[in-house]
């Protein structure tokens, strides 16, 4: 593995401010477009919106490899195939 460089620590900040205001963006437009509605489980709502898509993406990186995969995602392999099993992505 190549060691990363400044540029690259740049570019990473860069998306995870990205994503981090995307998330911000549309839980508000949640909040806003339940007007006044009771909301629950909003935790596991948004993991669950958000993770299978994750692995999706992680998956075809690591071309199906599951243990490239699990690196890619700080993450123990068997964990990695319990939340593929989860999102039926095994």
């Amino acid at each position: 593995m190549q060691p990363r460089n400044r540029s690259d620590a740049r570019a990473d900040a860069v998306r995870e401010n990205e994503l981090s205001s995307t998330v911000r963006k549309v839980m508000r437009q949640y909040f806003k477009d339940l007007d006044g509605e009771k909301a629950s489980g909003i935790y596991d709502m948004v993991v669950l919106a958000v993770e299978k898509p994750m692995l999706e993406v992680v998956m075809f990186q690591a071309h199906g490899n599951q243990t490239r995969a699990a690196e890619l995602l700080g993450m123990n392999r068997n964990t990695l195939r319990k939340k593929l099993q989860q999102h039926g992505l095994d």
